[in-house]
């Protein structure tokens, strides 16, 4: 059963991330605010894989001198879900 998570980016320029989560797999991430290119194309490469997966890649992403990412934002995003269940 699919379940959505709703997640308030901080730090990034994005504002918004909606996940489409099913189990440990994710459905879809939508983005909301940022770079749109590179929100939708993160969002692509998220899809179908595994909660843990991403947050291995993605945590710890900066952008330029910002200590977050919208990546890095994705992770924190994911762990929240995951210690909310």
């Amino acid at each position: 059963m699919s379940e959505r998570y709703e997640y308030r980016p901080a730090g990034v320029c994005s504002n918004k991330m909606v996940f489409e989560l099913d189990g440990t797999k994710i459905n879809s991430c939508t983005i909301t605010g940022g770079c749109p290119g590179n929100s939708i194309g993160v969002a692509k490469l998220i899809q179908g894989k595994d909660i843990d997966e991403v947050i291995s890649l993605l945590e710890g992403t900066r952008c330029g001198r910002k200590m977050t990412s919208c990546p890095d934002q994705i992770a924190k995003a994911l762990k929240n879900y995951k210690a909310s269940r």
